[in-house]
């Protein structure tokens, strides 16, 4: 045996006997949980998730936690300074066999040769999987400059992550409204603004650049929408104003000074715009789709003059049925007056099941991602009946994505500091129902407190994406495609 080798087994061995011999059969009861970070206690968590790696922050000298399942299987992890990092094998096995059921953490302290063991906590174990991907933009939270961004993959059931695509190989030009549909890699697609800019689809799966402002378009396509046939892509198009205020509650302000609907048409390259009665006395944004693709859901806003106030600024839900083999619209309809209430939606969601639609409700406006008041709610697409969610914290809620098969809402949150959003992941139970969100697991317990970038968009998928930085630095470079102006 090499001589390194047997050193390491000697001193794996004297801090396991050093630790094991303190949790046996003489240990004092603590009142209260321990104090662990991120605070994984009482989540109802997927079977196929990374493992949920934690910090116990409790003073001591060494640290044991065992978890658990109702069938008796377990793990056992022991720490000098309470960083307990799970394995991941051993990990997905246990969930395998909690699936359905709970798991229980036992966590052990050692103070002063003394061992402690506080009160138990549990997790339950949902039988629905969650996509095993996320997909979201990464950039530094201030937004006044994309010199640093990027388009990220993350694989929910490991910790690997990779680029999909970084600025860096576009001339450090803006990436941003990424989208896919049905969480398939079939259908995606990104915009690229400044000196290399166009929108990117996925075609037979090489991209293409195609430029969709067309001479009849007063502003170009912004924020898109799948349609779930993957034939269309609804657009909102956008002539956006940022204000920079002095304020440390709310730094920027986004605001629309117009903005109406787009239809593009994939396979013919064409693109024609939404009209309704009185169009032009109204500003409509953020678009998206009913599960079987037969109504479209948008936000509406009147018109502002010269003399607006952004503060007065406030948006409602409307939708409008979609005839597909027309490519036509019906006259809007009205499914949620926020301004009644003094307050503004932004972000309509429909879930896969089409009974209901989360949206984002603030004090006004349509970019809510700088509103500390800004929560998540659902709406009964039954009967229209809105209530809060209970996944709502005192700080910013927005950017919000189902899952496939419904089970899962992943959405950004400032709760941990108020400035930078970060990925929380909440299970839907089959009575529409959020249980208490999570924060996405990462290997170092300790990572959101040294990372200083925003997560923005999170997306599920099924898909892993394999882009390779010349395959776009290649599509980048070339000519945009022009898509045709459609009046229908």
């Amino acid at each position: 045996m090499k001589k390194s080798n047997l050193i390491s087994i000697i001193i794996a061995f004297t801090f396991f006997s050093a630790c094991k011999s303190g949790p046996g059969e003489s240990v004092t009861k603590v009142d209260g949980q321990p104090q662990i970070e991120p605070g994984y206690t009482g989540i109802t968590i997927p079977v196929n998730i990374a493992p949920l790696n934690f910090i116990i922050n409790e003073k001591g000298d060494s640290y044991a936690v065992t978890i658990t399942s109702e069938a008796g299987e377990s793990i056992e992890i022991l720490s000098r300074e309470g960083e307990i990092i799970i394995p991941e094998k051993k990990w997905k096995s246990l969930l395998k066999s909690a699936a359905g059921q709970e798991i229980t953490y036992k966590v052990y302290v050692k103070n002063a040769g003394n061992w402690g063991e506080f009160e138990a906590f549990s997790n339950s174990v949902s039988k629905a999987p969650i996509p095993p991907y996320v997909i979201y933009r990464l950039l530094y939270p201030g937004y006044e400059s994309w010199k640093e961004m990027s388009i990220m993959q993350r694989n929910l059931e490991t910790f690997d992550e990779k680029a999909v695509i970084k600025n860096e190989v576009v001339d450090e030009n803006c990436v941003n409204c990424h989208a896919v549909n049905q969480q398939n890699q079939a259908n995606f697609m990104f915009h690229v603004r400044g000196s290399m800019g166009g929108t990117f689809f996925v075609s037979d799966g090489d991209l293409q650049k195609f430029n969709l402002k067309t001479a009849e378009m007063e502003n170009g396509a912004t924020y898109p929408r799948w349609h779930p046939s993957g034939k269309f892509v609804a657009f909102s198009s956008n002539k956006v104003v940022q204000q920079f205020h002095s304020s440390e509650q709310k730094k920027i302000e986004v605001s629309d000074l117009e903005s109406s609907l787009l239809l593009y048409n994939v396979a013919g390259n064409n693109i024609q715009p939404i009209h309704f009665q009185n169009s032009d006395q109204f500003m409509d944004t953020y678009p998206e789709w009913s599960p079987d693709g037969k109504y479209l859901y948008f936000c509406r806003a009147k018109q502002i003059d010269k003399n607006y106030l952004y503060s007065d600024i406030r948006y409602n839900l409307y939708r409008t049925a979609f005839n597909a083999k027309t490519r036509s619209f019906s006259a809007e309809e009205l499914v949620f007056n926020a301004d009644t209430i003094g307050k503004s939606v932004s972000f309509p969601r429909v879930s896969p099941d089409g009974k209901q639609l989360i949206f984002t409700l603030h004090n006004y406006g349509c970019f809510p991602i700088w509103h500390k008041e800004a929560d998540l709610w659902s709406i009964n697409l039954e009967d229209f009946s809105t209530k809060p969610m209970a996944v709502n914290s005192d700080f910013t809620e927005s950017y919000h994505s189902w899952s496939a098969n419904g089970r899962w809402l992943i959405f950004s949150s400032k709760r941990d500091d108020g400035l930078s959003a970060r990925p929380y992941i909440a299970y839907i139970d089959e009575s529409g129902n959020a249980h208490k969100p999570f924060i996405l697991p990462q290997k170092d317990p300790l990572f959101y407190s040294r990372f200083l970038k925003t997560f923005n968009i999170p997306e599920f998928s099924e898909s892993d994406f394999s882009f390779l930085p010349g395959e776009i630095r290649k599509a980048a470079q070339k000519e945009a495609k022009p898509a045709k102006w459609s009046k229908q």
